[in-house]
């Protein structure tokens, strides 16, 4: 399983098999089962996280109990409460699998000691930081400009295998649409 993640830095940074196999000794495997938390709403989060597989959701869930959907994690991704991660604060999101998952965890101290002892990783998670910043500007922007039907259609072009994935009431809230009006977006 760590072989994904040397396949996945290797798309931005190149690393011999005895660099790699150090940066992997800064990470740790965890499994998740369906339904399980990684991060709850009001607790520490001690990690972020990189999926090796399965999908996980980034959720907040406000005073009503309303659930807010900010973002879904699949193969390759990174997720955590990101400023509760680098200010050590009370996660104001929850992270929770929608499958069973493996998980690459790394600490916040691991991390800074990574990308200390391999500058190079730095650049990395800058990659990653920035691409992650732009999809959540693109998904902002989606929000407040977009139609459903728009909504619906970049959905379907950026991540067409979600849509397999992700139950429908899930992706409806994801949208911020009706379960109804995505079934009429979907037919």
């Amino acid at each position: 399983m760590i072989q994904e993640l040397k396949r996945h830095i290797e798309e931005i940074i190149t690393l011999t098999d005895d660099e790699f196999s150090s940066i992997s000794s800064y990470f740790f495997l965890q499994k998740f089962k369906k339904g399980e938390f990684l991060i709850r709403q009001g607790t520490n989060v001690p990690y972020t996280y990189f999926v090796i597989s399965g999908l996980l959701k980034l959720i907040s869930t406000d005073e009503s109990g309303k659930e807010h959907i900010l973002s879904f994690a699949m193969e390759d991704w990174w997720e955590t409460d990101y400023l509760a991660f680098y200010t050590k604060t009370k996660a104001k999101m929850s992270l929770q699998c929608l499958e069973d998952s493996d998980i690459l965890c790394i600490s916040l101290e691991n991390y800074h000691n990574l990308c200390s002892a391999y500058p190079l990783m730095e650049h990395f998670f800058l990659q990653k930081a920035t691409s992650g910043h732009i999809a959540s500007q693109q998904r902002i922007l989606s929000l407040l400009s977009s139609d459903a039907k728009e909504r619906y259609e970049g959905l379907l072009k950026r991540y067409p295998s979600l849509i397999q994935r992700v139950p429908k009431t899930l992706l409806a809230a994801y949208l911020g649409v009706s379960r109804e009006t995505l079934s009429r977006l979907s037919s």
